[in-house]
């Protein structure tokens, strides 16, 4: 019989056969998770939305039995899609349906104080404190959600005494598990999820199966957030302070998304898409997540949509360009910065120079250790460089003269030195941020020092016949002594490969060597982890103090107030090869000021419903997010990106007055090199009526050249506010070029 060409209909027991075997034998093959991803939800019901999953499985599956036990997670509450077991076949099944906007692969991605929020501005021990902190309540009753390892909850970062009861908006809940019951929450602690699917047996008997942080990572970052003040915090007498968050009053929601591997923590795509949905569903205000988080994130976006304000880490892989991660418009992407402290270790040599370098020594363990001791190089300190050479009770010089992943020696350094018996270590570097490295040196002296000095020391030994060295404890100094604040050096850089036209990073934030709770002490932590919680207390600040305003006038308010300037008024610098004077690829508006984000003036904002205007965030049915629609540089976003400039553009803007009923402010331009700008209107005049004004800025190319990217800004000043938007512009003349950074 032809089948397709016979008007005959076939029998419906014989098609069912066909289509159970077509199924079957498409089953066959490993199977491993996907997510699957629908778009808006079509019913209110969460149980109708769940229902529709597993329809939809059992259409691809054959049965509801197969459906129920593959899915992992079912996504709900802010968007509609699920996390399902499948085998390549199936997921391409799937990908086939109508309804079906995208099946991608599960992933999984790596994680990303006492002084920080005194630097910022944030006093607490000043009489009066900071008027933020007083405007605010402490960021009373504003609800963070952190996404991160978990938390301990008996630190005292977390205690709930003085607070009311829990919000009445918020609908989550305290899930019960292993070392977790109900009294682990609190008026602190308001919420606590956790999401182990996918976790093999090993690594379940590693964690704890409830919202307990085994690896102190959230515990951290949640205390950096929103930690209730603790007197006397310091580390074995360094940093000695007040340890607490940006928003000591706010309230957290625990959702644990990562937990330890066998060699790294694992995060996992469909985890994280489980906990945004449940959070939406919960009533937080704020989502902080210290994660590398590199898919086309649709579940950030509806919780945007819903008035969420989401927080991202820019990443850890600088000084490179364009490594930058969580480039997504709608979200607030942190650099880091550092901070106005320092922790010089004076050595001493035998001919009594003394020069200075950095350490966390605290230790000495007799009196009988703490004078001269022998002083020898070991060059780089590897096993081979050692080789031949007693370091037994001796003070080590070790030189690393070259820079980049092969040559980060600085850890086996420490093993080889503390292996070979020791006394101490002296490390010349390139000066980047290692100085945590040095906590491994637990009972050994371990001094960071620059290339300079390292050869000072390498001339000293090489003159004596008996060199010899001392290493005294460290201290700890701030203020302006320190410069202050500069990017650090890891630091992850724009420009985004994925959104050319979106400014990335957006604000840049404290992040090096941060003291904060971890288990029941507190340790210092550094890297994008930590920034991102600094942005998460200031805006829950900001939105105690501003409940009305959204994510866009917030993110706006926090970019167009930063400090491009250090402490004594100069350029502020970037940590790279060489230091250079920061741009807006690393440090986006510049480092957040959260005492002028309360007043801006005036904000950049944005209806939620635009960005699918210029991203194919609902239609593209392969790629969410990821192909512009209409040239992104319209977004009113707080920056005006251009990656190609070839010819005079326009690009629009709106502000919205948020300052003085009666203002008008005027266009201050910086163009940037071989750029002509001029805007239209270059007055703003704001009254009752008048609210909302629109401008555009022209761009014209003043060379014809196959270029690199020039910066410049665009200010909008008065006697009262200067709402300052980075601009970042590339004159090209061709389509293809290989200098693009």
């Amino acid at each position: 019989m032809d089948f397709h060409s016979s008007p005959r209909r076939f029998p419906a027991y014989l098609l069912l056969c066909l289509c159970l075997m077509i199924s079957i034998g498409r089953g066959y093959g490993s199977q491993k998770l996907y997510i699957v991803y629908l778009g808006e939800k079509k019913h209110d019901d969460p149980s109708l939305v769940t229902a529709s999953h597993h329809d939809m499985l059992t259409t691809i599956l054959g049965s509801k039995e197969d459906a129920l036990a593959s899915i992992t997670y079912s996504y709900k509450h802010g968007f509609s899609g699920f996390a399902a077991m499948l085998t390549d076949d199936q997921a391409q099944d799937l990908a086939e349906l109508p309804e079906v906007i995208s099946v991608t692969p599960n992933q999984h991605h790596d994680l990303m104080t006492t002084r920080s929020w005194d630097f910022l501005g944030m006093n607490l021990d000043h009489q009066p404190p900071s008027k933020l902190l007083q405007r605010s309540k402490y960021g009373e009753d504003v609800i963070i959600g952190i996404f991160d390892t978990g938390i301990w909850p008996e630190s005292r970062s977390f205690s709930d005494e003085g607070y009311g009861p829990v919000p009445s908006r918020w609908k989550g809940v305290c899930q019960l598990g292993q070392g977790w019951n109900s009294t682990n929450c609190n008026r602190k602690i308001i919420g606590a999820r956790y999401y182990p699917a996918g976790l093999d047996k090993a690594d379940k008997a590693n964690n704890y199966m409830s919202a307990r942080d085994i690896n102190g990572h959230g515990t951290h970052t949640a205390s950096t957030a929103a930690g209730a003040v603790v007197e006397g915090v310091s580390l074995h007498g360094l940093a000695a302070g007040v340890a607490r968050g940006g928003a000591p009053r706010a309230r957290l929601a625990v959702y644990k998304v990562a937990f330890e591997g066998p060699k790294k923590v694992q995060l996992a795509s469909a985890a994280l898409l489980a906990a945004l949905d449940d959070a939406i569903h919960d009533g937080v205000d704020i989502l902080s997540l210290s994660v590398q988080y590199n898919d086309n994130s649709f579940g950030s976006l509806h919780a945007v949509q819903k008035g969420i304000t989401v927080v991202y880490g820019a990443g850890n892989s600088g000084p490179r360009p364009q490594v930058i991660s969580n480039t997504a418009p709608w979200v607030i992407t942190v650099a880091t910065s550092k901070i106005d402290r320092s922790f010089p270790t004076a050595i001493t040599l035998g001919n009594n120079q003394t020069i200075v370098g950095q350490s966390l020594y605290y230790m000495i363990t007799n009196e009988s250790k703490s004078g001269f001791q022998p002083l020898v190089q070991g060059g780089s300190c590897s096993i081979e460089a050692l080789n031949g050479t007693e370091i037994n009770g001796k003070i080590v010089l070790c030189i690393k003269e070259t820079f980049g992943p092969t040559a980060d020696i600085l850890p086996d350094a420490i093993t080889n030195v503390k292996s070979g018996g020791a006394f101490g270590l002296i490390f010349a570097i390139y000066t980047i941020d290692k100085l945590l490295s040095t906590e491994d040196c637990v009972g050994m002296a371990c001094v960071i020092v620059d290339i300079d000095i390292g050869f000072q020391v390498a001339t000293y030994i090489g003159s004596q016949g008996s060199p010899i060295a001392k290493i005294a404890p460290a201290s700890t100094i701030t203020g302006n002594r320190v410069p202050a604040p500069r990017v650090a050096f890891f630091s992850s850089r724009g420009p985004s490969a994925k959104y050319p036209t979106v400014l990335k990073p957006d604000i840049a934030a404290p992040g090096v060597n941060i003291l904060a709770a971890t288990g029941d002490g507190y340790v210092f932590d550094s890297g994008a982890s930590m920034s991102t919680p600094h942005v998460a207390g200031v805006v829950a600040l900001l939105k105690a103090v501003h409940p009305d305003w959204s994510h866009a006038a917030l993110k706006s308010a926090i970019v167009t107030t930063a400090s491009t300037k250090d402490e004594h008024g100069m350029p502020m610098l970037a940590e790279a090869l060489p230091r250079k004077v920061a741009d807006p690829f690393d440090y986006g508006g510049g480092n957040i000021n959260p005492n002028a984000a309360a007043d801006p003036g005036l904000v950049y904002d944005i209806d939620p419903r635009d960005y699918s205007k210029f991203f194919a965030c609902t239609i593209q049915k392969y790629a969410i997010c990821n192909i512009s629609i209409s040239p992104a540089y319209h977004l009113n976003l707080p920056s005006i990106a251009i990656p190609e400039l070839r010819g005079p553009i326009k690009v629009q803007r709106a502000v919205t007055n948020v300052g003085e009923v009666d203002a008008v402010y005027r266009a201050d331009i910086q163009s940037p090199p071989g750029v002509r700008i001029k805007v239209d209107p270059p007055t703003l005049v704001f009254n009752a009526t008048t609210k909302v004004h629109a401008f555009k800025v022209s761009m014209t190319p003043l060379w014809k050249v196959q270029g690199d990217y020039t910066f410049g800004s665009l200010t909008w000043r008065n006697e009262h506010h200067s709402v300052r938007i980075p601009l970042a512009v590339r004159i090209t003349i061709q389509d293809f070029y290989a200098d693009v950074a």
